[in-house]
Protein backbone atom coordinates (compact mmCIF):
# COMPACT_ATOMS: atom_id res chain seq x y z
CA UNK A 1 0.00 0.00 0.00
CA UNK A 2 1.26 3.53 -0.50
CA UNK A 3 2.15 5.66 2.15
CA UNK A 4 -1.09 7.51 3.85
CA UNK A 5 -0.83 10.94 3.43
CA UNK A 6 -4.01 11.84 4.72
CA UNK A 7 -7.35 10.89 6.51
CA UNK A 8 -10.63 11.13 4.82
CA UNK A 9 -13.41 11.26 7.11
CA UNK A 10 -17.06 10.85 5.22
CA UNK A 11 -19.03 12.61 8.18
CA UNK A 12 -22.65 12.68 7.70
CA UNK A 13 -24.23 13.86 11.30
CA UNK A 14 -24.42 17.00 12.53
CA UNK A 15 -22.33 16.35 15.37
CA UNK A 16 -18.23 17.48 15.43
CA UNK A 17 -16.55 14.64 14.14
CA UNK A 18 -14.02 14.60 17.13
CA UNK A 19 -12.13 11.73 15.49
CA UNK A 20 -10.81 14.25 13.12
CA UNK A 21 -9.58 16.73 15.80
CA UNK A 22 -8.04 14.18 17.59
CA UNK A 23 -5.83 12.98 14.41
CA UNK A 24 -4.70 16.38 13.46
CA UNK A 25 -3.61 16.60 17.20
CA UNK A 26 -1.10 13.63 16.45
CA UNK A 27 -0.09 15.46 12.97
CA UNK A 28 -2.27 13.75 11.05
CA UNK A 29 -3.18 15.40 8.10
CA UNK A 30 -7.04 15.15 7.87
CA UNK A 31 -10.53 16.20 5.88
CA UNK A 32 -14.19 15.96 6.60
CA UNK A 33 -16.82 15.04 3.66
CA UNK A 34 -20.40 16.02 4.82
CA UNK A 35 -22.06 14.84 1.52
CA UNK A 36 -20.87 11.24 -0.59
CA UNK A 37 -21.10 13.98 -4.17
CA UNK A 38 -17.90 15.63 -2.63
CA UNK A 39 -15.73 12.46 -2.72
CA UNK A 40 -12.74 12.63 -5.42
CA UNK A 41 -11.01 9.43 -5.31
CA UNK A 42 -8.53 10.29 -8.27
CA UNK A 43 -7.56 13.56 -6.47
CA UNK A 44 -6.64 11.40 -3.29
CA UNK A 45 -4.59 8.20 -4.41
CA UNK A 46 -2.97 8.30 -1.32
CA UNK A 47 -5.61 9.04 1.64
CA UNK A 48 -6.99 6.47 3.96
CA UNK A 49 -11.00 6.92 4.49
CA UNK A 50 -12.89 6.58 7.61
CA UNK A 51 -16.76 5.71 7.32
CA UNK A 52 -18.95 6.65 10.23
CA UNK A 53 -21.63 4.28 10.67
CA UNK A 54 -24.35 6.90 11.82
CA UNK A 55 -25.91 8.60 9.71
CA UNK A 56 -24.89 6.17 6.20
CA UNK A 57 -27.28 3.78 4.45
CA UNK A 58 -26.44 0.42 5.79
CA UNK A 59 -26.72 -2.92 4.13
CA UNK A 60 -28.17 -6.01 5.73
CA UNK A 61 -25.22 -6.41 7.89
CA UNK A 62 -24.91 -2.67 9.22
CA UNK A 63 -22.41 -2.24 7.06
CA UNK A 64 -22.47 1.52 5.23
CA UNK A 65 -23.40 1.10 1.17
CA UNK A 66 -20.51 3.65 0.27
CA UNK A 67 -17.95 1.09 1.68
CA UNK A 68 -18.79 -1.82 -0.65
CA UNK A 69 -17.91 0.71 -3.16
CA UNK A 70 -15.16 2.27 -2.24
CA UNK A 71 -13.25 -0.84 -1.31
CA UNK A 72 -11.98 -2.27 -4.52
CA UNK A 73 -10.02 1.55 -4.91
CA UNK A 74 -9.14 3.02 -1.33
CA UNK A 75 -8.01 2.05 1.98
CA UNK A 76 -11.37 2.17 3.95
CA UNK A 77 -12.16 1.67 7.88
CA UNK A 78 -15.55 2.37 9.76
CA UNK A 79 -15.95 4.74 12.71
CA UNK A 80 -18.81 5.75 14.82
CA UNK A 81 -19.76 1.89 14.44
CA UNK A 82 -22.53 0.83 17.25
CA UNK A 83 -21.28 -2.24 19.08
CA UNK A 84 -23.92 -5.07 18.21
CA UNK A 85 -25.45 -3.52 15.01
CA UNK A 86 -22.43 -4.57 12.33
CA UNK A 87 -21.50 -7.93 11.24
CA UNK A 88 -17.54 -7.51 12.37
CA UNK A 89 -16.84 -10.80 10.29
CA UNK A 90 -18.60 -9.66 7.06
CA UNK A 91 -17.29 -6.45 7.21
CA UNK A 92 -13.11 -8.10 7.44
CA UNK A 93 -14.53 -10.07 4.44
CA UNK A 94 -14.82 -7.34 2.85
CA UNK A 95 -11.81 -5.89 2.80
CA UNK A 96 -12.80 -3.20 5.70
CA UNK A 97 -9.17 -2.59 7.53
CA UNK A 98 -11.19 -1.62 10.65
CA UNK A 99 -13.37 -0.90 13.57
CA UNK A 100 -13.46 1.99 15.85
CA UNK A 101 -16.83 2.26 17.83
CA UNK A 102 -18.43 4.88 19.15
CA UNK A 103 -18.11 3.48 23.25
CA UNK A 104 -14.28 2.83 22.75
CA UNK A 105 -11.74 5.26 24.66
CA UNK A 106 -10.07 7.67 22.86
CA UNK A 107 -6.72 6.26 23.68
CA UNK A 108 -7.90 3.24 21.67
CA UNK A 109 -9.27 4.92 19.20
CA UNK A 110 -5.56 6.63 18.59
CA UNK A 111 -3.92 3.55 18.66
CA UNK A 112 -6.31 2.06 15.59
CA UNK A 113 -5.94 5.62 13.71
CA UNK A 114 -2.00 4.56 13.94
CA UNK A 115 -2.25 0.97 13.30
CA UNK A 116 -4.62 0.99 10.07
CA UNK A 117 -2.30 3.92 8.91
CA UNK A 118 0.71 1.38 8.83
CA UNK A 119 -1.27 -0.84 6.98
CA UNK A 120 -2.63 -2.88 9.69
CA UNK A 121 -5.81 -4.34 10.60
CA UNK A 122 -7.52 -3.09 13.64
CA UNK A 123 -10.47 -5.45 14.35
CA UNK A 124 -10.98 -7.51 17.87
CA UNK A 125 -8.65 -9.97 18.99
CA UNK A 126 -10.81 -12.95 19.24
CA UNK A 127 -12.02 -12.07 15.33
CA UNK A 128 -8.56 -12.29 14.02
CA UNK A 129 -7.78 -15.11 15.81
CA UNK A 130 -10.88 -16.88 14.25
CA UNK A 131 -10.55 -16.06 10.76
CA UNK A 132 -6.63 -16.85 11.15
CA UNK A 133 -7.44 -20.46 12.33
CA UNK A 134 -9.89 -20.86 9.71
CA UNK A 135 -7.55 -19.93 7.16
CA UNK A 136 -4.98 -22.51 8.93
CA UNK A 137 -7.78 -25.09 8.54
CA UNK A 138 -8.16 -24.40 4.51
CA UNK A 139 -3.94 -24.25 4.19
CA UNK A 140 -4.50 -27.91 5.35
CA UNK A 141 -6.85 -29.22 3.10
CA UNK A 142 -5.55 -27.51 0.11
CA UNK A 143 -3.27 -30.33 0.41
CA UNK A 144 -5.12 -32.73 -0.98
CA UNK A 145 -5.77 -30.11 -4.67
CA UNK A 146 -3.88 -30.44 -7.30
CA UNK A 147 -1.28 -28.02 -8.87
CA UNK A 148 -3.32 -26.46 -11.61
CA UNK A 149 -6.40 -26.68 -9.49
CA UNK A 150 -4.67 -24.49 -6.76
CA UNK A 151 -3.69 -21.81 -9.52
CA UNK A 152 -7.58 -21.42 -10.08
CA UNK A 153 -8.18 -21.08 -6.32
CA UNK A 154 -5.35 -18.64 -5.86
CA UNK A 155 -5.94 -16.81 -9.11
CA UNK A 156 -9.34 -15.61 -7.82
CA UNK A 157 -10.17 -12.79 -5.87
CA UNK A 158 -12.15 -12.10 -3.02
CA UNK A 159 -14.82 -10.42 -4.95
CA UNK A 160 -15.24 -13.01 -7.49
CA UNK A 161 -14.94 -15.88 -4.65
CA UNK A 162 -18.08 -14.19 -3.48
CA UNK A 163 -19.54 -13.87 -6.94
CA UNK A 164 -19.03 -17.73 -7.02
CA UNK A 165 -20.84 -18.15 -3.78
CA UNK A 166 -23.67 -16.24 -5.06
CA UNK A 167 -24.08 -17.61 -8.02
CA UNK A 168 -24.56 -20.81 -6.46
CA UNK A 169 -27.43 -19.57 -4.39
CA UNK A 170 -28.97 -19.21 -7.58
CA UNK A 171 -28.63 -15.43 -7.68
CA UNK A 172 -28.85 -13.52 -10.94
CA UNK A 173 -26.92 -11.02 -12.10
CA UNK A 174 -29.32 -8.08 -10.55
CA UNK A 175 -29.80 -9.32 -7.38
CA UNK A 176 -25.57 -10.22 -7.39
CA UNK A 177 -25.33 -6.17 -8.43
CA UNK A 178 -27.61 -4.80 -5.94
CA UNK A 179 -25.75 -7.07 -2.99
CA UNK A 180 -22.49 -5.80 -3.78
CA UNK A 181 -23.88 -2.65 -4.50
CA UNK A 182 -22.03 -2.75 -8.06
CA UNK A 183 -22.92 -2.01 -11.30
CA UNK A 184 -24.86 -5.20 -13.33
CA UNK A 185 -21.78 -4.34 -16.24
CA UNK A 186 -19.28 -4.87 -13.42
CA UNK A 187 -20.60 -8.01 -12.14
CA UNK A 188 -19.97 -9.18 -15.94
CA UNK A 189 -16.75 -8.56 -16.30
CA UNK A 190 -16.29 -10.11 -12.80
CA UNK A 191 -17.91 -13.36 -14.26
CA UNK A 192 -16.08 -13.50 -17.37
CA UNK A 193 -12.57 -13.35 -15.56
CA UNK A 194 -14.01 -16.06 -13.45
CA UNK A 195 -15.11 -18.57 -16.59
CA UNK A 196 -11.75 -17.64 -17.93
CA UNK A 197 -9.71 -18.71 -14.49
CA UNK A 198 -11.92 -21.73 -13.43
CA UNK A 199 -12.11 -23.01 -17.82
CA UNK A 200 -16.00 -22.47 -17.57
CA UNK A 201 -18.08 -22.10 -20.36
CA UNK A 202 -21.15 -21.41 -18.43
CA UNK A 203 -23.09 -21.37 -15.30
CA UNK A 204 -23.61 -25.11 -15.07
CA UNK A 205 -19.26 -25.70 -15.00
CA UNK A 206 -18.82 -23.32 -13.05
CA UNK A 207 -21.50 -24.33 -10.26
CA UNK A 208 -19.56 -27.90 -10.89
CA UNK A 209 -15.95 -26.71 -10.47
CA UNK A 210 -17.20 -25.05 -7.17
CA UNK A 211 -18.92 -27.58 -5.62
CA UNK A 212 -15.84 -29.82 -6.02
CA UNK A 213 -13.76 -27.16 -4.63
CA UNK A 214 -16.60 -25.90 -1.96
CA UNK A 215 -14.24 -26.15 1.15
CA UNK A 216 -11.90 -23.92 -0.30
CA UNK A 217 -14.59 -20.99 -0.22
CA UNK A 218 -14.73 -21.54 3.48
CA UNK A 219 -13.23 -17.82 4.05
CA UNK A 220 -15.60 -15.83 1.95
CA UNK A 221 -19.09 -17.79 2.99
Amino acid sequence: MNTVNELIFVHQLVAPCHLAILAESIGLKTRIVKHVGELDLDKHPQAFYLIAQKGAALDNKGIPLLASRLIPHVPVALYQVERNSLDQEAALLLGIRGLLFADQRMDLMLTGLRKMVADELWFDRPLISKMFRRLVNKLDTNSDVSPDAMAMLQSLTGRECTIIQLVGSGARNKEIADRLCISEHTVKAHISSIFRKTQSRNRVELLRWAQSHQSHFALVS
